[in-house]
């Protein structure tokens, strides 16, 4: 495993700043002695620390990308975590929902780490980390699923292509969080693990050096499974006489 990153004396940014992750990314920062965080939003909130600059940042606007990456242009590390949640199904949901979540997750992550990258190479390197999903790997939530399954694409692309200067890209994985964005659902969920778990599991790991984080069991598990047959990854599919076999 390559050498991590260090939050102590790092200068980062976190979007989404507001929601029940972001808030933990910011707090915990500070407690791993980051020199300044910057709390990007769409609404920016007031926070006691003098160490955190809150900046109004809404991913889906390339001109407040841009202003705020002009703000924040002392950034080491992006944990790139805005994102919106639906369970729009494909086949008969409204396509301007589904195609609202594929731009907020997909290109608005996009768009912050293409504006990053170049601040963080100026200031001689630094870390950009996508917050994903284990939704990312197993495919029942919908349009979230398929924004997140992109976005992993995307960072595993985004990692090849940023390396060469200086930039490592950290996919983050987990599984259903106590959130406000996830609680609000009015389907059953299973049992969630907690933000400020996961975010210091992140965190570990990523001062550790890896490159894929893994942050809670939800997502070890989605993770070993990814070579079982559809099949198996899809016991369901058996109610319909979709098992493959004669």
């Amino acid at each position: 495993m390559s050498a991590g990153t260090r939050i102590d004396a790092a200068t980062v940014l976190v979007t989404g700043a507001n929601g029940g992750l972001g808030v933990e990314f910011v707090a915990q920062a500070l407690e791993r002695g980051a020199t300044r965080v910057y709390a990007a939003a769409r609404t920016p909130r007031t926070w006691a620390d003098e160490r955190v600059v809150p900046v109004q940042l809404d991913v889906d606007d390339q001109e407040s990308v841009e202003r705020a990456a002009r703000i924040a242009g002392d950034t080491t590390v992006t944990i790139n975590n805005a994102g919106i949640t639906s369970l729009e199904p494909l086949s008969t949901g409204d396509v301007d929902v589904l195609r609202a979540v594929v731009e907020t997750n997909l290109w608005g992550s996009l768009r912050v780490a293409r504006a990053f990258a170049p601040v963080m190479q100026a200031n001689g390197g630094g870390t950009l980390v996508d917050v994903l999903s284990a939704a990312s790997w197993t495919h029942r939530l919908g349009a979230y699923s398929v924004s997140k399954a992109a976005m992993w694409a995307a960072t595993n692309v985004l990692r090849l292509e940023l390396a060469p200067v200086g930039v490592r890209v950290v996919g983050l994985h987990l599984g259903f969080t106590r959130t406000p964005m996830v609680t609000k659902q009015t389907v059953a969920l299973p049992p969630m693990g907690e933000p400020d778990d996961v975010v210091r599991s992140a965190y570990d790991q990523i001062e550790a050096g890896a490159l894929e984080v893994l942050a809670d069991e939800r997502s070890r598990a989605v993770r070993a499974g990814l070579a079982l047959p559809i099949e198996t990854a899809y016991p369901e599919l058996e109610r319909f006489g979709l098992t493959g076999s004669e």
